[in-house]
């Protein structure tokens, strides 16, 4: 007896409904948050003060809001400039923020009516409530203190064993930092791949930055 003969099914092409998913797709553009157009690299951002997060914005949306009284208030196009001001770190004086850790950045919360704190972290930027009075005595004379825009700029400080320092950034820049440190953190302490992270971070910071307007330009 002969054994029995096994047919062999053998696979065809795939069917048009399945083809869909099994092609590779390009991902899908970015696209402004208000109107839905499609946005190059490098867009800017709006700050929705009402729900407390960014969106993506085409130029015209970015210019429209630029105005604090488009839109009732409610979106704020986050400014480009970057600045430094040796004499703005906090120093003594960070104890009184309660701040658990070297890295942190602060912001006018307008909602609020308070600065707020946010110390990155692997989980993302750790909220912590500082106290109005100690917010003040940790920037007194602060030159970007004062220059700090609500909602749309932060006041960014390092801390290492040489000192402090401090810029005020865009908000979205303050953010970016959170996700490189997220992206790179290893271990408990970040490990080195984060920290080089945090130095060339810093490095493209002090490129960037200026003066406080009417002084002269930072080096």
């Amino acid at each position: 007896m002969t054994a029995p003969h096994t047919a062999r099914h053998r696979p065809g092409p795939p069917s048009r409904g399945l083809h869909r998913f099994t092609r590779p797709r390009p991902p899908a553009p970015e696209r402004c948050e208000l109107c839905g157009t499609a946005l190059d690299t490098g867009h800017r951002h709006l700050v929705d003060t009402a729900q407390r997060s960014l969106a993506c914005a085409c130029p015209p949306c970015a210019l429209l809001f630029a105005r604090p009284d488009a839109g009732g208030g409610r979106f704020r196009t986050v400014p480009d400039r970057v600045l430094a001001d040796p004499g703005s770190a906090p120093s003594a004086a960070w104890g009184a923020l309660h701040i658990p850790v070297a890295l942190a950045f602060f912001f006018h919360h307008s909602t609020l009516g308070r600065p707020v704190a946010l110390c990155p972290s692997p989980a993302g930027a750790t909220e912590t409530e500082i106290d109005p009075a100690a917010w003040d005595t940790a920037f007194a004379g602060s030159r970007l203190a004062a220059l700090l825009e609500p909602d749309v700029e932060a006041l960014l400080v390092r801390r290492t064993d040489d000192g402090a320092v401090c810029y005020l950034v865009p908000v979205d820049v303050a953010y970016e930092l959170v996700g490189r440190m997220r992206l790179h953190w290893k271990g408990f302490d970040g490990g080195a791949e984060a920290r080089a992270a945090l130095d060339a971070f810093f490095a493209t910071l002090e490129r960037r930055a200026t003066g406080v307007p009417g002084e002269a330009a930072h080096p």
